[in-house]
C-alpha cells in the first residue's frame, strides 16, 4: 500500500497494534540524515538493529548482480569499527554534508518489516566554502519497529554514479 504524508501504514500484513504513520517513518529518515549532517556519528547505529546491514553499491553492480559493492557492515559491531576508524585512523579535510531526501515509498514487507524506498542526493560542503554534488542514489531500506520506534533491519544504498569519492568512508 503506498502511502501518503498522513496515511497509515498498515495493509493487513502487520497486527492491528502496529499501524504507523507515514509521518513517523518520514521523521525517522529525517532524524537519521540531521544526525549525519550535524556531525553526531557517534549516534548513527542506534539507527540500526543489532544485527542489521549497511550496504553501499553502485546501481551498475546491482543490475550486474554482484553482491557486495564498496561497503558491507553486518551488524552494529562492523559499524561502530568503521566509526573507530573514521574518527581515528583517517585523515581529511574539514567539511560538511548536507542530506536533500526525496518523499519515501512505504509498503509493507516480509516478516513485519516496512520496505521503503527513499531517492537522496548529498551536497558536501569543503572548509573552502565550495560545496558540490558528493553522491545520488536511492535508500532500499526495510525497518523494523519495535518498542523504541523504528530501526533499520536492512540499508542498501545504491548511487547513480559508479564514480566514488575517496572520503565515502563517512556513512551516507
Amino acid at each position: 500500500m503506498r502511502t501518503g504524508h498522513s496515511t497509515v501504514i498498515n495493509d493487513g500484513s502487520l497486527p492491528a497494534s502496529q499501524k504507523i504513520p507515514a509521518a513517523t517513518i518520514q521523521s525517522f529518515l529525517q532524524d537519521y540524515c540531521h544526525t549525519l549532517d550535524d556531525g553526531e556519528i557517534d549516534n548513527w547505529v542506534g539507527f540500526f538493529k543489532e544485527d542489521a546491514t549497511y550496504q553501499i553499491t553502485t546501481r551498475e553492480n546491482r543490475v550486474k548482480g554482484y553482491p557486495i559493492g564498496i561497503v558491507l557492515c553486518e551488524g552494529r559491531g562492523m559499524m561502530n569499527d568503521r566509526i573507530k576508524a573514521l574518527k581515528n585512523a583517517n585523515i581529511f579535510e574539514s567539511h560538511t554534508y548536507c542530506h536533500i531526501l526525496g518523499y519515501p515509498s512505504i509498503q509493507s514487507g516480509d516478516k513485519g518489516l516496512l520496505a521503503v524506498r527513499t531517492n537522496f542526493v548529498v551536497y558536501r560542503t569543503m572548509y573552502t566554502g565550495e560545496a558540490e554534488l558528493f553522491a545520488s542514489g536511492k535508500y532500499l531500506d526495510l525497518i523494523a519497529l519495535d518498542n523504541d520506534g523504528p530501526r533499520f533491519a536492512e540499508r542498501l544504498v545504491v548511487l547513480d554514479s559508479r564514480r566514488i569519492d575517496t572520503l565515502l568512508v563517512y556513512p551516507l
